[in-house]
């Protein structure tokens, strides 16, 4: 069984910085693809970034040239530096991988952003 667990959440001040952290049961370099997702009560699970198995990289809009998704083989971990957040960014972020077609979820870390 695959597993993914979560790491970083908390809450900061808008302007502030944070780091999630994902860490897999296996071997990473397994994955078709990796991400962050975020999801506020009421609304859709929404992308933030994705990181593929040849390191391509995307990013919603809304955090481009914020936020940086990055992974180490080494540590079948995958990372999301987060800085100069604002109150919208709050939400569960959730961590997800495709491992050989089938989707797996982490299960989520609360971001709370203050003014």
């Amino acid at each position: 069984q695959v597993r993914l667990v979560e790491f970083g959440g908390g809450e900061v001040q808008a302007g502030g910085s944070l780091r999630l952290s994902c860490a897999a049961s296996r071997n990473i370099v397994d994955f078709n693809a990796m991400g962050w997702y975020r999801q506020t009560p009421g609304k859709q699970r929404d992308l933030v970034a994705g990181i593929t198995s040849d390191v391509n990289t995307n990013y919603a809009d809304s955090v481009k040239g914020r936020f940086t998704i990055s992974r180490d083989n080494a540590k079948n971990t995958v990372y999301l530096q987060m800085n100069s957040l604002k109150r919208e960014d709050t939400a569960v972020y959730y961590c997800y991988a495709n491992y050989f077609g089938i989707d797996i979820w982490g299960q989520g870390t609360q971001v709370t952003v203050s003014s």
